[in-house]
């Protein structure tokens, strides 16, 4: 799903790291979003354009003179790039060295369980891998602070001794889809989802239907019960209904609106299909509010053109736009962790500062 994190797994030649560590006003990617950089290419991106185009030659210099000391570097889009954004970008380069790359290993086995990881930006290179308790996993804890910001996203933080640091959270995606059909628009589905901060459980009793070749971030199950995938969905998750069955189909929906904690259902169909669906929930009891979230059709208002492709693409924005408001609302609330009921570190230094 990283495919920054994914090209070094298999890389064997010298590369940079380039993360999008702070950003003031308007910047063209998020605090987290990186790329990685080798004197062939580059993978991933942190959002084209002159700030790219600098922050590649940063990096191939770096490689080119085996400058390998982490930095922080600041750029102004507007006055000295002549970007529209307007706003200050600061980025971190990591050279990675068998250190970090034996790291990022570490946290790529980790790709489903939230970590975070910090680097000197100051002296010597030291990075380290903690994981939802505080404990150090990864890398070389000695010098790194034993407290730092989790509530927070990529940040550049400061220890007691004036030291930069930065923290970067590489945390599991929080949006799970359970989806229920292995067919032509299941596939394609699977396909748009492929690269996107999500996992999917992709249902379906016929095994031969599923693609040899999965995206990392799918896992199939082959059942003649998907309702029970339903049952073991987390709360809160998404589900995507779309069977060669309409009979099935009304089973999975009425175990669906039976969870009071499952979060956005989309069903395939017409409107006329609705409305029968409509009738057989009432006649069992569904609440009217629990009928009303149920989204069928499927898919983006004004796009009407049916191919699985396209169905697809229109149903992935919908997905975007809920996990996205899910995250927004997560994200005003204080963070708590699966592991939180595990006594945190116990600082035997200052603890780290934003700046």
């Amino acid at each position: 799903m990283s495919d920054w994190l994914t090209a070094i797994e298999t890389d064997t030649q010298a590369s940079v790291l380039v993360t999008v560590a702070m950003v003031e006003g308007s910047g063209p990617r998020e605090t987290g979003a990186k790329m990685r950089v080798s004197l062939d290419g580059q993978v991933d991106t942190i959002g084209g354009g002159h700030l790219e185009l600098r922050a590649v030659e940063i990096a191939k210099t770096m490689l080119a003179t085996g400058d390998t000391h982490a930095r922080l570097e600041r750029f102004a889009l507007g006055p000295s790039l002549g970007q529209c954004c307007g706003g200050v970008v600061h980025l971190a380069f990591e050279y990675v060295n068998a250190s970090l790359h034996a790291l990022l290993a570490t946290l790529r086995e980790r790709r489903q369980q939230d970590s975070w990881r910090l680097t000197a930006l100051d002296g010597e290179p030291v990075s380290a891998l903690f994981d939802a308790a505080g404990s150090l996993i990864a890398g070389s804890g000695e010098q790194a602070p034993d407290t730092f910001l989790r509530e927070r996203t990529t940040h550049v933080a400061q220890d007691g001794k004036g030291r930069r640091w930065l923290v970067d959270p590489c945390l599991a995606p929080r949006a799970h889809l359970t989806l229920v059909g292995a067919g032509h628009v299941g596939a394609a589905i699977v396909r748009a989802l492929a690269h996107l901060p999500c996992n999917i459980t992709w249902v379906d009793e016929r095994e031969d239907m599923f693609p040899t070749q999965l995206p990392d971030n799918v896992r199939i199950a082959a059942t003649d019960t998907p309702e029970e995938f339903v049952a073991m969905a987390p709360p809160g998750g998404s589900f995507l209904v779309m069977t060669h069955s309409h009979a099935l189909d009304q089973r999975l929906t009425q175990a669906i609106m039976e969870r009071d904690d499952a979060g956005w259902f989309g069903l395939i169909g017409s409107h006329t299909k609705r409305k029968q669906f409509e009738h057989r929930l009432r006649v069992r009891g569904v609440p009217d509010e629990r009928i009303a979230a149920m989204v069928c059709p499927i898919g983006m208002p004004g796009i009407r053109n049916k191919a699985p492709a396209v169905i697809a693409a229109s149903v992935a924005c919908q997905l975007l736009m809920v996990w996205e408001e899910a995250a927004a609302a997560a994200l005003a609330a204080p963070l708590r962790l699966a592991s939180a009921s595990t006594p945190p570190r116990r600082p035997t230094r200052a603890a780290i500062h934003p700046l």
